[in-house]
């Protein structure tokens, strides 16, 4: 797995590293008990300092990511398999939905406008329905 940072983008690159690990799980290329290159090999391939790889590496197992275990490596969590399905679920409701509401004429900005207008909508009723229980 080879990962392509953009070094002038201004994020920073163990983010950068984190999301594309992200991708890779939530699009398949890696899964479950998947093992990630070295903190060196990465280091190397990105030509950057492997403190960056470490930081990206330890931030991925906070998020439930990945597991490290040490002097074996870093591999995809069990339990991270579950998330990235959901996800992958949740990405083609979401491109069908774009592609028909393109289809009625609605412009990027029409279509971002609605999309964070239903979810300030659901957050609302989310909101009510907590405080309504307690």
């Amino acid at each position: 797995m080879i990962f392509r940072l953009n070094q002038s983008s201004g994020i920073p690159l163990y983010l950068q590293l984190m999301e594309q690990v992200k991708h890779a799980v939530e699009t398949g290329a890696l899964r479950e008990g998947d093992q990630l290159p070295t903190i060196r090999k990465v280091a190397e391939d990105l030509v950057m300092n492997p403190n960056t790889v470490v930081r990206a590496y330890r931030e991925l197992e906070h998020e439930g990511v990945l597991e490290l275990k040490h002097g074996s490596g870093a591999f995809i969590k069990e339990s991270g398999g579950g998330r990235a399905g959901v996800i992958r679920k949740a990405r083609a409701v979401v491109q069908s939905a774009v592609e028909r509401l393109m289809l009625l004429g609605l412009t990027e900005d029409e279509l971002r406008r609605a999309f964070e207008n239903e979810l300030a909508q659901a957050r609302a009723k989310t909101a009510i329905g907590k405080s309504s229980r307690g």
